[in-house]
């Protein structure tokens, strides 16, 4: 894969880490009409979507006939023309994930399920990759394969089993630290801001219903990387905050 294609695929992943949401779309069960819903979305650490849905609900009945499934992730909110911005359409199968660290990483990234996650029509499903497409603005349109789009997680997998810790001790005591990554490095308003999440790539803010991604210069793969990465970009939140004034 050539230093443009890695570009295009970190791109496309930065997009679906960074939206809590997804237009799913599935195939109805009776007459395969193509059937568009609301869902809410967090991603395991190599970006492989993940979804909290009722086995009530149409989607899911469509998914139990049939699979296949395409996930739209908008990366277009405020823009003055949306066509110019990022989507990415993420095509695979979702099924049924029984996993309690995905879970972990879901609840923390939507702290209002955990009032539904239990209830026995619950449950998880994550995405088999096989593809995915962006359009990042006019002309820029290319299409990913799933080996190009999904994160090695065999490389960071020190930092997966180290993600609770990390996302437990900023905010229990850097929750300063956390409101800066928010209002100095991306220009958010807010001050009750929350780590939910820390990825190879970036980690994962909350301050009620609105979220942020602040992505890392560099990936990271342990704890030790991760910490480094998070001290340098305090250092860096404080000079934009000094310059500010």
């Amino acid at each position: 894969m050539t230093t443009q294609d890695e570009d295009i695929a970190a791109t496309a992943r930065g997009i679906v880490r960074s939206c809590d949401r997804a237009t799913l779309a599935t195939a109805t069960a009776d007459e395969s009409w193509p059937y568009g819903s609301l869902v809410m979305t967090a991603c395991d650490p190599d970006a492989s979507p993940l979804v909290l849905i009722s086995e009530f609900a149409e989607h899911t009945k469509n998914l139990h006939a049939d699979a296949r499934a395409a996930l739209l992730f908008d990366g277009t909110a405020g823009l003055a023309n949306p066509l110019a911005g990022t989507r990415v359409t993420v095509l695979g199968r979702l099924a049924r994930y029984d996993d309690d660290a995905a879970r972990r990483r879901y609840l923390a990234r939507h702290p209002d399920a955990a009032a539904y996650a239990g209830f026995g029509d619950f449950g998880l499903y994550r995405m088999a990759v096989e593809r995915a497409h962006i359009v990042a603005g006019f002309g820029v349109i290319h299409w990913i394969d799933a080996d190009d789009f999904l994160y090695d997680a065999a490389v960071a997998a020190e930092l997966a089993e180290r993600e609770a810790d990390i996302v437990g001790h900023m905010n229990a005591d850097h929750g300063e630290a956390v409101a800066l990554y928010a209002t100095a490095l991306l220009d958010r308003e807010g001050a009750a801001w929350t780590m939910t999440g820390i990825d190879p790539e970036g980690c994962d803010l909350r301050c009620g219903g609105a979220v942020a991604r602040l992505p890392f210069d560099a990936p990271v793969h342990d704890a030790a990387a991760a910490r480094a990465a998070l001290v340098a970009l305090v250092g860096r939140g404080r000079e934009t905050m000094e310059k500010g004034r």
